[in-house]
């Protein structure tokens, strides 16, 4: 009898189940979109009952359609978009507001206010993070300060605080297990990545009570067994990590020095660091990458906001295209230097300008523009902003001169290549693009014994293609020359 791991890939846009070989293959995959929800300008909201049912909705399918018993699946991993806040009932399980997604801006002048104070120096020597709306903290503070009753029931230990991979774990373990993974938590705002602890002097500044929050735990662990009916029930959670630290994971990143860039909703490039968690001076972010045998490792992470997600908009919002697969094609057909700049900044910009009120703006626009170009230049802003993450590393001391590449868009040649021009650096695309799920189900294999270090982990990493790049170097830096004057000008 076959046996798999099952991992539960819960993202900003959809929720995957996808059950994988021991070997790291994937057997099978379902996959459910889910609606977006923008009440207000820079407001970014899920609802969490969609979230949850797109999740067992999934995980149902993939089981049942495969015909595969519980019994068979030797453990479960979880893997989450990270920093969305969920604050529910713990009697009932019911969320006392919507999912504020890790992209929401409404917390923007409550952190200029703290950095006003001179706060942010404190915040990150503890939490490696900068004061932005896009951690937890300060969308936990919006709701217990916003929504009716909440911050009493909070005081009297009635409420839980999670992210989305706790959320889900809590609802799997019948209301059992309040628990999350230290990359999860390195990513709230209110966890000391030094001393692996939730800070009290940093939970006293965000006035949020201690017992909204989970219990720490290694992203591999026993994390508690799934009660719901049906042929999930008795299945074990031994894996959990954040989605951009499951992608390192599943990209075997495991060695000091080792990229990886994701590129899904957001594009975010990871660098490990090993046990050194080193302070950025340009503006990345330090965090936790995952934490194994209560040992943690560490990288350096530049998180842009806005990558596939461009590409959805100009299919949805400005209907340029019909489906992404089309893109390629468009920007085959187009000249790389055809002067249109596009910056996505629909929700603020991520590293290292750290902008949360910048505005998307195409700029370049003559009568000779047309779709084929707007739909390069959106490709092309992704690469771009990867550049300025790239530059910022160079300036720490660590520039990464091969990168491990995965996620949606990563199925476009042409992006992949202009990436290893624009970079003047190799890029590896594996055999698995999934890598997000794989380094879940590989967590939670390591820790049910299936495999048995990380050097057997590494050995599964299969290279698809390397693109080498071709471009000169004047050419490299008048295009990025002109990105960095369209940045400015927002």
């Amino acid at each position: 009898m076959s046996q798999y791991i099952l991992s539960i890939d819960q993202g900003t846009t959809s929720s995957r189940a996808i059950l994988f070989d021991l070997q790291g293959n994937i057997h099978a995959t379902r996959q459910q979109e889910f609606q977006q929800q923008f009440p207000a300008s820079g407001w970014v909201e899920h609802a969490a009952e969609d979230i949850w049912n797109s999740v067992v909705e999934t995980c149902h399918a993939v089981m049942n359609e495969e015909c595969v018993s519980g019994d068979q699946v030797i453990a479960a991993g979880i893997t989450n978009q990270r920093e969305t806040t969920l604050v529910w009932d713990r009697k009932t399980g019911e969320p006392v507001y919507n999912a504020i997604v890790w992209q929401d801006r409404r917390t923007a002048s409550y952190c200029e206010s703290l950095k006003a104070e001179g706060l942010e120096p404190w915040v990150s020597s503890k939490t490696g993070l900068l004061v932005d709306p896009y951690f937890s903290a300060t969308k936990i503070r919006w709701i217990l300060e916003n929504v009716a009753g909440v911050r009493e029931r909070a005081e009297r230990g009635e409420l839980a605080f999670g992210t989305v991979d706790t959320f889900l774990l809590w609802r799997l373990t019948g209301g059992q297990v309040h628990r999350t993974d230290a990359t999860n938590a390195s990513r709230t705002l209110l966890f000391n990545i030094h001393t692996q602890e939730w800070d009290q002097e940093l939970l006293e500044l965000f006035g949020i009570p201690v017992s909204l929050l989970p219990e720490v735990m290694d992203s591999a662990a026993d994390f508690g067994q799934i009660a719901l009916e049906g042929p999930l029930k008795g299945i074990s959670v031994m894996g959990i990590a954040g989605d951009q630290q499951a992608a390192l994971f599943g990209q075997t990143c495991y060695e000091t020095g080792m990229a990886k860039s994701t590129y899904g909703t957001g594009c975010f490039l990871m660098l490990n660091t090993g046990d050194q968690a080193l302070q950025s001076e340009h503006r990345l972010l330090t965090t936790v990458a995952y934490r194994v045998n209560g040992k943690p490792t560490y990288a350096l992470e530049g998180s842009i906001f806005i990558a596939g997600a461009t590409i959805q908009w100009l299919r949805d919002g400005l209907r340029l295209i019909r489906d992404a697969c089309e893109t390629e094609p468009l920007a085959e057909g187009t000249p790389v230097d055809h002067g249109v700049y596009l910056v996505p900044a629909f929700t603020g910009l991520g590293a290292p300008y750290w902008d949360p009120n910048a505005r998307g703006a195409i700029f370049g626009l003559t009568r000779d523009t047309g779709i084929k170009e707007i739909v390069t230049a959106g490709l092309q802003s992704v690469c771009y902003q990867t550049k300025d993450l790239q530059k910022a590393m160079e300036k720490d001391g660590l520039r990464p001169t091969t990168l491990r590449v995965d996620g949606g868009m990563v199925a476009n040649n042409w992006v992949l290549q202009f990436l290893a021009d624009i970079l003047g650096a190799r890029v590896d695309r594996p055999s698995l693009v999934e890598t997000t799920a794989l380094g879940a189900a590989y967590l939670a294999g390591l820790q049910a014994g299936v495999y048995g270090s990380l050097e057997e982990l590494a050995s599964l990493w299969r290279c698809n293609r390397s693109f080498e790049p071709v471009m000169t170097k004047e050419h490299r830096d008048q295009l990025y020359d002109g990105w960095i004057q369209a940045v400015q000008k927002l």
